[in-house]
């Protein structure tokens, strides 16, 4: 049940980015910078190692995995810049805003958090050291998740009512992805797949979500000390796990 309670700890996380995004956005910048940090450290410290000492124990070569890793970044690259294009082109013949937009962005918010919780419940497969690194970066990463699902429903003109629903949805999806894998197990062979496409994932939301998001309103070297801490700060939580 670690995994599941870990993900509750996502459910809080992702309320409170909501509710910033709804009463204060203007100064929770700096603090994506640490988070984008966070998910770096994760990928490097931990997702990565436990990949290639998977693979030494399987003497397997490690192409595979970086396939997937590469799949895992282009797949959510190729999602979210689809809805963008979307919007892009619409934007081209006059300047308005429609709810079913941000709607379709916050179910694909609602989709990417429940693959979050599914993270987590099959880190814990791979190791509790794994886990705790994994559900550290989910709970960190989900507080910018709710922040956009908030931002994204409020830009094309949902109301307060339907937005704070779909951020009730969103703040419920990684616990029940987590509560998922307690159903079913992937062999090793897999989880090494997936664990390479997790940490694509992970890289490109940190490096093309979260950190520039953090650089848009002003880019600050307080910003830039924070996601060197965040690095920092996963580095010892691996190595402690």
């Amino acid at each position: 049940m670690l995994p599941v309670l870990l993900a509750a700890a996502t459910f809080f996380s992702t309320l409170l980015g909501g509710i910033v995004g709804i009463k204060n956005r203007k100064r929770m910048h700096t603090l994506l910078g640490f988070t984008a940090g966070v998910i770096l450290g994760v990928v490097a410290f931990d997702l990565l190692p436990e990949i290639f000492e998977l693979l030494d124990q399987q003497h397997t070569k490690p192409i595979a995995a970086m396939i997937a890793l590469v799949v895992g970044f282009l797949a959510f690259h190729i999602v979210e810049k689809s809805i963008l294009i979307h919007h892009n082109h619409e934007s081209e013949y006059e300047i308005h805003h429609h709810p079913h937009v941000g709607v379709a962005s916050a179910i694909a918010l609602i989709g990417h958090s429940f693959l979050d919780g599914i993270g987590i419940g099959l880190g814990f497969q791979a190791g509790t050291g794994v886990g705790i690194a994994v559900a550290i970066a989910v709970i960190a990463h989900d507080f910018s998740d709710g922040l956009n699902t908030v931002n994204l429903m409020l830009l094309n003109k949902n109301n307060a009512k339907r937005t704070r629903l779909f951020l009730l949805f969103d703040a419920l999806a990684p616990v029940l992805g987590a509560f998922s894998t307690i159903l079913f197990s992937i062999p090793d062979s897999a989880l090494v797949l997936y664990l390479g496409f997790f940490a694509g994932f992970l890289l490109y939301i940190g490096a093309s979500e979260i950190l520039p998001e953090a650089h848009s309103k002003k880019s600050s070297y307080s910003t830039i000390l924070l996601t060197i801490a965040g690095v920092v700060f996963m580095y010892a939580v691996t190595q402690l796990a």
